[in-house]
């Protein structure tokens, strides 16, 4: 199966985080690929850090789920890290 014409992991982060803060023109994604591991670090703008990790931790958690099944599309395992 072609994945080209799909969102690659890191876009698909990007525009989940900016759907999510209140700044998102200050959501910034970084992926760095090693042979079958994707690293994501994810920051965002001053008083947004809570917006993505959500109580108890439950957004951040739903939004690792999604970029797991979003890498495993594409046969790699996806590792994302939100940075303040």
């Amino acid at each position: 199966m072609d994945y080209t014409s799909h969102p690659s992991v890191k876009e698909l982060v990007e525009f989940i985080a900016q759907k999510l803060v209140d700044h998102p023109e200050e959501v910034n994604v970084t992926a760095t690929d090693h042979q079958k591991t994707v690293y994501l670090e994810l920051r965002v703008g001053t008083g947004d850090l809570g917006k993505i990790i959500g109580k108890e931790g439950r957004t951040a958690k739903a939004l690792r789920h999604i970029v797991s099944a979003a890498a495993m599309k594409t046969g790699k395992r996806a590792i994302l890290e939100i940075l303040d």
